[in-house]
């Protein structure tokens, strides 16, 4: 069950609260391992995305797994979430969370997609580049792709720049499919 709206307005009012409360630093912590913890089990995934298993069930296994890694304003949202049966959710309101932390600190995430392992130079020419234009902190995913031949695609928000050289190759395949060649000119 994917409602994003949904896990938006959940993880902003986990946000205010923590805001509220000093916790952004804590509740930011906790809710990645929770997250990482997700993403690692997937029979965990299993418990919270079957409605069969009654919620008391799932509040135990929760306060088992959970309770004593994290702190209270985290446990108690995660008590909330099974409460009002919104724990398929959990991994959507987590990232949305996130979100928040990174507008709060000014950190922008970008993906930066090579065909080789960039240099760490490059990379910091690419981060200081970046941070520069958009006055953020810049957090770089590196991600390796062979199909892309050379060259990098990077991706920040809703930006995207490609300057790989399969994109080159496809661009030049539709300029010569649609050029009009005539034999005899």
């Amino acid at each position: 069950m994917k409602n994003p709206k949904l896990a938006n307005r959940y993880a902003k009012a986990l946000f205010d609260f923590a805001k509220e409360k000093d916790q952004i630093e804590v509740v930011n912590k906790d809710l990645a391992q929770v997250r990482n913890i997700l993403k690692e089990n997937t029979e965990l995934q299993s418990v919270l995305n079957s409605p069969v298993i009654a919620p008391s069930k799932k509040h135990v296994i929760f306060a088992n797994v959970f309770q004593s890694a994290l702190s209270e304003i985290s446990f108690s949202f995660l008590d909330v979430i099974i409460r009002k049966k919104r724990e398929p959710m959990l991994g959507t309101i987590c990232e949305e969370f996130t979100k928040y932390y990174n507008e709060y600190h000014k950190i922008k995430v970008v993906t930066l997609t090579s065909a080789q392992a960039l240099s760490s130079d490059l990379v910091d020419k690419i981060r200081n580049m970046l941070a520069e234009q958009t006055h953020y902190t810049i957090e770089i995913n590196q991600l390796l792709n062979p199909e892309i031949i050379g060259g990098i695609q990077v991706k920040m928000d809703d930006f995207y720049f490609d300057a790989s050289i399969s994109s080159k190759i496809n661009k030049l395949k539709q300029e010569f499919a649609h050029n009009i060649y005539q034999v005899n000119f």
